[in-house]
């Protein structure tokens, strides 16, 4: 219907930074646009495909709903394997944190689902990680807290009985 207008590469570093303060001001969908704007002109900008990770999960549970493979379509493109885990992890940290918010009983199987799995992509970031990097512990031990502190449990296993016809 529109025809975006593209920015100037020359204009990347500045549309970086108002990206920033953009999430810092709690306008996510903002950063993640200018982000996008980022990524038409150069799909292997970095720091804007970290800004825009964040941002997408920056607005989990919010009032829009976000997919979460909207997220997970980008990690490809960061660079090392260090970093596609990490942010696995905080895809999955903020998508679990999101489903706790929401306060239902019923969304604490899901919530300690999405915290275990970025506990498992924190671990492998960890085995890769740069030396004096404790990121990826620093986040483990946030989502092990948060299972702990709402006594979050796996969904009971379903046994099925065998139909003996």
């Amino acid at each position: 219907m529109f025809q975006l207008k593209p920015i100037s590469k020359q204009g990347i570093p500045e549309a970086l930074q108002k990206a920033e303060r953009y999430r810092l001001l709690n306008e996510p969908h903002l950063a993640e646009s200018i982000c996008q704007d980022i990524l038409d002109i150069e799909p292997d900008n970095h720091a804007a495909i970290v800004t825009m990770i964040l941002s997408i999960t920056d607005q989990f549970g919010g009032h829009t709903p976000v997919n979460v493979n909207t997220a997970r379509q980008l990690l490809p493109l960061l660079k090392t394997d260090y970093e596609r885990h990490y942010f696995a992890g905080i895809i999955c940290e903020r998508q679990g944190s999101a489903t706790l918010r929401r306060g239902k009983a019923s969304d604490h199987f899901a919530a300690y689902e999405w915290l275990a799995d970025a506990m498992e992509h924190y671990e492998k970031a960890e085995a890769v990680r740069p030396s004096g990097n404790d990121d990826a512990i620093l986040r483990w031990n946030t989502c092990a807290r948060l299972i702990t502190n709402h006594r979050l449990q796996p969904r009971p296993e379903q046994h099925a009985e065998p139909s003996y016809d």
